[in-house]
């Protein structure tokens, strides 16, 4: 197994034990605060700080990545949520509401950081591997793929331990386990992880590090909506809507984690549905625009179904929001390809920092949403919050460049030429930098 390989293989089990956490922690704090008697708009605040913080550690994450290293910054993301998990422990049920939520938006925000810390230096560190296994755009968007997919799905199976842990041992206990096996997993990121990974000359100004070019900027755009589109009916209406439907925690938290772990296989499985082009951009870019077009037209027939109030309405939710899933899934993983394909090597954690910001930003504005249309519509408000935003989403992929800039001018330049021998390992590398040169001290 070449270094390139071996360094993806530790990253992304690394990054599969964090998800694991994160997902058993956002179905702990839903379903016990719930059970608790918090209304939907409340429970909603709870992640609001949590999806904020997410912008700005993506933003900082990345420049600090480039300037320290992929190793130190994965360290730095599983401690600090090890520490939000043990503050969120310390929760006393003698506390008022006022102190409960304060303790729990503060501990979530603490989450939030190492979330998008762990996540920008994981997903920054594909591309560094697969420079270093001098990996084409085919196989970079395999290895995208994969990552995203089977993260998706780990995070998955986080939301039915966080549903099986809250019922088995309770809130306090149940984030103990968590935090025990997150500092198995930072031993592991210390012990295997290069310490230079991914070190290089980092931006020296603001300017300087929001200065990215046409695809990452409309890509970032997309980002915020389709995310937005997502979590203002899945975070809060979803299961908020099962629970009361008559669903156990163990129930909800079971079906969430098969949406999730399904939802993640597809994204593994997007490069066959998806397909390549010889520049990496001339095919993908058309196919982010069709599915995100295709994924608006979900919540708009399942929220006429919705307002019908069709029987079995619970089941009918549960279909359309499977079918929501596939979609979503491969414009995710079409999307993530695509900002690697945008960055530039020397510093891809930038770039995937600030497209993940973006991300964040979308959650957040999400999450918000979420809480205030379920409890002023129901789900039917939440639904229809969903399309208008995923118009949005597609509008803005219809401005995606299907040609690369050039690095320094940001003028498009030509896509390379189909006979071309080298256009596979070539095409994501206008500047190609070296190994050694990414792990040496900036002079």
């Amino acid at each position: 197994m070449n270094a390139g390989l071996r360094n993806y293989a530790i990253v992304t089990a690394a990054y599969w034990g964090f998800t694991l956490s994160d997902g058993a922690l956002r179905m702990l704090v839903l379903l016990h605060f719930h059970q608790l008697g918090y209304s939907p708009f409340t429970l909603a605040l709870l992640f609001l700080l949590y999806e904020a913080m997410g912008v700005v550690a993506n933003l900082v994450g990345g420049w600090l990545a480039t300037r320290y290293g992929i190793a130190r910054m994965l360290a730095v993301g599983l401690s600090t949520q090890i520490a939000g998990f043990l503050l969120l422990s310390a929760l006393s049920p003698t506390w008022t509401a006022v102190m409960s939520v304060g303790w729990v938006v503060l501990a979530q925000g603490i989450c939030g950081v190492a979330k998008d810390l762990t996540k920008t230096a994981s997903k920054s560190a594909i591309k560094l591997t697969a420079d270093d296994a001098r990996a084409g755009s085919a196989q970079l968007f395999k290895w995208v793929a994969f990552f995203t997919g089977s993260k998706n799905a780990m995070k998955g199976v986080g939301f039915f331990l966080g549903g099986l842990l809250l019922q088995a041992v309770g809130f306090q206990a149940a984030l103990w386990i968590l935090a025990a096996m997150l500092a198995l997993v930072l031993g592991g990121v210390l012990g295997f992880v290069p310490r230079l990974m991914g070190k290089s000359r980092a931006s020296k100004s603001a300017r300087e590090l929001f200065a990215k070019n046409r695809g990452i900027n409309g890509l970032a755009a997309a980002r915020v909506a389709l995310f937005g589109a997502r979590d203002v009916w899945f975070v809060v209406g979803v299961p908020v809507f099962l629970y009361a439907s008559g669903w156990s925690f163990t129930q909800v938290g079971a079906f969430l984690a098969a949406w999730t772990i399904g939802y993640g296989a597809v994204q593994a499985f997007a490069p066959a549905v998806v397909r390549r082009s010889r520049d990496g951009l001339s095919t993908e870019v058309p196919a982010a625009r069709l599915w995100s077009g295709l994924l608006a037209v979900v919540p708009m027939g399942l929220a006429a179904l919705v307002a019908l109030q069709v029987d079995h309405l619970a089941w009918v939710v549960v279909a359309g929001l499977s079918l929501f899933g596939v979609a979503f899934a491969v414009n995710s993983s079409v999307h993530s390809y695509l900002v690697l394909a945008y960055a530039g090597s020397e510093k891809a954690a930038e770039d995937v920092g600030f497209y993940y910001a973006a991300n964040a930003l979308g959650r957040f504005f999400g999450t918000l949403m979420s809480g205030l249309l379920y409890q002023w519509g129901g789900l039917l408000a939440a639904l229809v919050g969903s399309a208008v935003l995923l118009v949005i989403c597609w509008a803005v992929t219809l401005a995606l460049p299907v040609r690369r800039e050039h690095p320094l001018s940001g003028a498009a330049s030509p896509l390379p030429a189909p006979h071309d021998p080298l256009v596979e390992s070539s095409a994501l590398h206008p500047q190609p930098v070296s190994t050694t040169a990414r792990t040496q001290e900036p002079g």
